[in-house]
């Protein structure tokens, strides 16, 4: 087996905050690995939604209300709140003559999360904006979503 050594050039401090003493890297990635070996990849450390100390992550909410008959396509963000921090808001893409609202989708992941994780504010829109390969541009949503404010 190969090893490569990896820094940042001429930044000490960033290079000792992202790999730690055994030369592992800190990707930021949350992870697990199943019965088999499998490793699987499913969220973000940075994207993590923080609601009053409890840390939610959007991912997971996601894949929950995929699960409806009536979302096409869904995306979880912090929506910021004096009281709380953030909140999980969704961004719900409806399926072809769904008619789903916004407390039928808040009652559904009430119904299968913790109080904590609940979704508090939903946003209905035609498609969820993404990169080429694919990933939730988040960041345009949360724009988005703070523009209003």
């Amino acid at each position: 087996m190969e090893y490569c050594y990896a820094s940042y050039f001429s930044n000490e401090e960033a290079t000792t905050s992202t790999l730690n003493s055994e030369g592992w890297l800190r990707t930021g990635d949350i992870c697990y690995i199943d019965n088999d070996g499998f490793l699987f990849i499913v969220d973000r450390l940075k994207e993590l939604i923080k609601y009053k100390g409890y840390q939610v992550p959007p991912a997971e909410l996601e894949a929950l209300l995929l699960t409806h008959s009536a979302i096409l396509d869904v995306a979880v963000i912090p929506y910021p709140d004096k009281e709380a921090g953030q909140f999980p808001m969704a961004y719900v893409v409806r399926k072809d003559g769904g008619s789903i609202s916004e407390k039928q989708v808040m009652d559904f992941v009430a119904e299968q999360v913790a109080p904590y994780k609940r979704i508090r504010k939903v946003a209905f829109i035609s498609s969820i904006p993404k990169n080429a390969s694919g990933k939730i541009l988040r960041k345009d949503l949360i724009k988005l979503a703070t523009s209003k404010l």
